[in-house]
């Protein structure tokens, strides 16, 4: 699809309207976070017929159980994560790369996991011409354990339980930021490995896009 320069203005008006109401009002604080995400072009990364809704305050439904998280829901994990330039990040939930593209401008180097092998192909081609980023067709929950250790663990979404084989890719502390869901409510969590696991706190209640296959084991009670 060719894209026209009216529709260039249109997107670029949409962009800066979402720094302005989504990302300034809700505590994306990092400048630099700000800075890529009102430079990146989201409807790059988004599909055809989602691109005139690419910079809505929601979701974007991409099928087979996933979703492109919100922009809030982003931003703020990433301005939690208090990213450093020589960081390596292991991003869980790269869907079609955007989230990958934005730390790319942030950090040294970027390893981007993603499971769906739609999604996959759709992340190759946006990310192009990302040469730090590494795109990973694993499942989520195994991360990619060769190119450990990791300075960051972000992951793109809500998640029931955090698997220790994520978490043991992280260095010795080295910081995680995540969404969580908690009795059926999303929120928004960082934290640090430690020596003996790790520990994170939700820092806001927020609407983020559940990541499949990490559901909590149940306990069955007898």
């Amino acid at each position: 699809m060719m894209t026209t320069s009216t529709d260039s203005s249109n997107f670029n008006a949409m962009r800066h309207a979402m720094v302005a109401s989504q990302l300034r009002t809700t505590a994306v604080s990092d400048q630099r976070v700000v800075a890529a995400m009102a430079r990146l072009p989201r409807e790059d990364f988004t599909p055809e017929a989602l691109r005139p809704v690419a910079y809505r305050d929601g979701t974007l439904d991409l099928g087979h159980g996933r979703a492109i998280n919100l922009p809030m829901a982003t931003g703020r994990l990433l301005t939690e994560a208090y990213l450093e330039s020589g960081d390596r990040v292991l991003l869980i939930g790269a869907a079609t790369g955007y989230t990958a593209a934005l730390l790319s401008g942030i950090v040294a180097d970027v390893v981007a996991v993603e499971e769906q092998p739609e999604l996959v192909a759709a992340a190759r081609t946006a990310l192009a011409g990302e040469s730090n980023v590494t795109l990973v067709e694993a499942p989520l929950t195994a991360g990619h354990e060769a190119g450990a250790p990791y300075d960051v663990l972000v992951i793109d979404g809500a998640v029931e339980d955090l698997p220790a084989a994520l978490v043991e890719q992280v260095k010795i502390g080295g910081r995680i930021v995540t969404g969580l869901v908690e009795n059926g409510v999303t929120r928004l969590a960082s934290g640090r490995r430690t020596e003996g696991g790790h520990g994170v706190r939700a820092f806001a209640d927020a609407e983020c896009t559940i990541l499949p296959g990490f559901a909590r084991p149940r306990v069955f009670q007898f």
